[in-house]
């Protein structure tokens, strides 16, 4: 993860820059400004997660510079298969989305979908065939 880590790291002293050369060059307009600001933060806080995160695992495959492609050979998790629940939250999200920009009622239908799904999706594997 230090990869990740370094890549992240180096992104924060560039958006502080385009921060401030955006500031600079738009007499500091607020929102711009500092969502830009945010930006820098959000990724600076990102390169501290993996920063953690990579002193308490093991180094993977991808860290070592003389790994071979087999070393990231195995199992790399549990997927649910033929899960239709991600396509009911895309839909879910494009109602709200559409939400956002006819009117906020269809939003609150979004939403209302949005929770059937997700619960859904985390509750795959506590009910139906693939229960455990």
């Amino acid at each position: 993860m230090k990869i990740e880590t370094r890549l992240f790291a180096a992104l924060v002293p560039f958006f502080l820059i385009v921060a401030l050369a955006y500031g600079l060059t738009s007499k500091f307009e607020p929102v711009g400004t500092a969502a830009l600001f945010l930006l820098a933060g959000l990724v600076g806080m990102i390169a501290g997660y993996l920063a953690l995160t990579a002193r308490h695992i093991d180094a993977r495959p991808e860290d070592d510079p003389d790994g071979e492609i087999s070393q990231g050979a195995g199992e790399l998790g549990t997927f649910a298969p033929w899960s239709w629940w991600p396509l009911v939250l895309a839909f879910a999200a494009a109602v709200c989305f559409l939400g956002l920009a006819a009117g906020w009622w269809i939003f609150y239908i979004g939403i209302g979908i949005s929770a059937i799904a997700v619960t859904g999706w985390v509750m795959e594997y506590s009910r139906g065939l693939h229960a455990h």
